[in-house]
């Protein structure tokens, strides 16, 4: 005979989102980039941009999260804008860091190449997470009430808020390019990647697997 048994799991979605902060992490270190060099960088960056738009992407559509329809309630509404609204800004990334890596590959040594903190991906990011506070506020009316949690949700928020800093410490100033503050923008990133890492990290879901009682083992 077998019993079905709640195993505890990192959501599938949490991979991508753990692995793609590591790359935003290491990304602004100084000594990252003096071994890595401006294309290596902006590699990094780029790759970690892909692992976050297909960890978004799973989340969106893979996850069990339906698309907004009439008597739908709004904390599940809320929570499907959520991460529509991160797709959305993970994509943004995606063009940022792609357009940073080409500049890298071109002139890999010119003054303040590199990618810097996209404003449009950063607001969708607080966006997003305004809506996943939302959609935490009555977690047992979610589909289900582990895709949001308090701890998760406010990792999340503080990560989109770095962000949102490293993106106005990164706006250009003058017409020289000079930022408004370089290291507010790599610390800005540096932060928000790190909580973006431990809420993946600590995302879990109940999974039910099947355990087989052993008659043998209990008979001797």
């Amino acid at each position: 005979m077998s019993e079905p048994v709640a195993d505890r799991r990192l959501r599938r979605e949490a991979w991508g989102f753990a692995l793609g902060s590591i790359c935003f992490f290491v990304g602004p270190l100084p000594a990252y980039a003096a071994w890595a060099g401006a294309i290596g960088v902006g590699a990094t960056f780029f790759i970690g941009s892909l692992l976050f738009t297909t960890a978004g992407f799973i989340q969106l559509s893979l996850s069990g999260r339906r698309p907004p329809r009439k008597g739908m309630n709004p904390v599940d509404r809320a929570d499907w804008f959520a991460a529509a609204v991160q797709f959305a800004g993970t994509l943004f990334f995606n063009v940022s860091t792609a357009q940073a890596l080409v500049a890298a590959i071109r002139e890999p040594d010119s003054v303040g190449a590199g990618w810097r903190p996209d404003a449009f991906g950063s607001i969708a990011f607080l966006v997003s997470s305004a809506l996943a506070v939302i959609a935490t506020k009555d977690r047992g009316a979610l589909w289900d009430r582990d895709a949001r949690t308090w701890h998760g949700t406010g990792l999340n928020l503080l990560g989109s808020i770095a962000f949102g800093v490293s993106a106005i410490g990164a706006y250009p100033v003058s017409s020289s390019g000079e930022l408004l503050s370089e290291q507010w923008a790599n610390l800005g990133t540096v932060i928000g990647a790190a909580c973006f890492f431990v809420a993946a990290v600590l995302s879990r879901r109940s999974v039910l697997r099947e355990q087989r009682a052993s008659a043998s083992a209990s008979a001797t």
